[in-house]
């Protein structure tokens, strides 16, 4: 037997994915969704912990996996980040056109108050795992390895009946100050988890009357 035939005899067989299968992983990501309310029942340790070991299954560049998560979990914390919330959906109303700001004001943004669970997700561009590799030429590579990692978390979360919010209204450098991150860990997300309120396929935004999804999403240049 070659070398070769050895490595062959032990790898594990992939498993066949069936119709019923690829049917459910489509239910899996339309109902997928950002959630913004919450109940305030607590998430089981070990389920969270199941959710974040398939998040870290996720693509990374050169296999760098450098997403570094955060429990905020501190009221003085959980304080700091939603000052931080306030006062850039504050700035960010103001920006608004006039015609618009009574709209923006009126749609839920965060579920800080009420998810039990606050993940802040970091990248660490100082990981020496990797070496490198694929991130030279585009370092931001290692920034979308994270998001890999934080859409797996969001499948995964939704396959046990939980929901994840994604909160961006926030200012990055206050984050990572409250925090008390390493200076070489940059922001990325702030997500809210926890049991959704309610169920539902189109997304919040949608059913609020703020913006239709694009009839044409799948945009596919030919070259």
């Amino acid at each position: 037997m070659t070398q070769d035939d050895a490595l062959a005899a032990a790898q594990p067989c992939a498993p066949a994915f069936d119709a019923a299968f690829r049917a459910n992983l489509a239910d899996l990501i339309a109902w997928r969704r950002d959630v913004r309310r919450f109940r305030t029942d607590p998430v089981p340790q070990p389920l969270l912990d199941r959710v974040l070991d398939l998040a870290c299954l996720a693509p990374s560049v050169g296999n760098s996996q450098p997403w570094r998560f955060v429990r905020v979990d501190a009221p003085a914390c959980r304080r700091a980040v939603k000052r931080n919330f306030e006062r850039c959906n504050a700035e960010a109303l103001s920006g608004q056109p006039q015609d618009r700001r009574t709209l923006y004001a009126r749609l839920k943004l965060a579920g800080l108050d009420q998810a039990p669970v606050h993940l802040a997700v970091f990248c660490d561009e100082g990981t020496a795992q990797g070496h490198g590799l694929g991130a030279r030429t585009m370092p931001e590579a290692l920034h979308y390895s994270v998001v890999t990692a934080i859409h797996t978390l969001w499948i995964a979360a939704r396959a046990e009946g939980l929901g994840v919010g994604w909160l961006s209204i926030l200012e990055p450098t206050a984050i990572a100050r409250d925090l008390d991150t390493p200076a070489a860990w940059r922001f990325v997300a702030y997500l809210c988890i926890g049991w959704p309120v309610e169920e539902h396929t189109d997304p919040e935004l949608v059913r609020h009357q703020w913006q239709n999804r694009a009839s044409d999403c799948r945009r596919v240049l030919q070259r």
